[in-house]
């Protein structure tokens, strides 16, 4: 598979071209704020941490992670990988929140089916991803 029909399969047609655009966007945004949050250890970021009880090095994971995903979302032939990415951490996030810091998990299921919904907009992307890792 040549990098060029790569990229043409991973974008989707018309309307759900631009809706994939508008949701990568606002995703992006929300994971570079909230990555760059967590690596740059805003108090917030570093309390919560504390309350998962893990410790801080988590934190920097899931914002090297978060940000990583974010670039990821913003170039149609990553986008899927990126939009699994993030989704499998909020999926994380939405237990981490409901079984351990309690609070509202509404923020990270909302941004788990915005980046399930731009993973499964690209899924061509991802399968032509993952063939191309086959033949490494």
């Amino acid at each position: 598979m040549s990098a060029n029909s790569l990229t043409t399969a991973a974008v989707p047609a018309g309307k759900v071209k631009v809706a994939s655009w508008v949701l990568r966007g606002l995703a992006a945004a929300a994971f570079l704020a909230a990555g760059g949050a967590k690596l740059a250890g805003v108090p917030m970021m570093v309390g919560i941490y504390e309350q998962i009880g893990i410790g801080q090095w988590f934190r920097i994971v899931t914002g090297v992670v978060e940000v990583a995903g974010a670039i990821g979302l913003l170039f149609p032939a990553t986008a899927g990988l990126g939009g699994l990415l993030l989704a499998v951490t909020m999926a994380c996030g939405v237990m981490t929140h409901l079984f351990v810091i309690g609070g509202s998990a509404v923020p990270a299921l909302v941004l788990m089916v915005i980046t399930g919904t731009v993973a499964w907009l690209h899924r061509a992307g991802i399968a032509g991803v993952l063939n191309s890792l086959k033949q490494i």
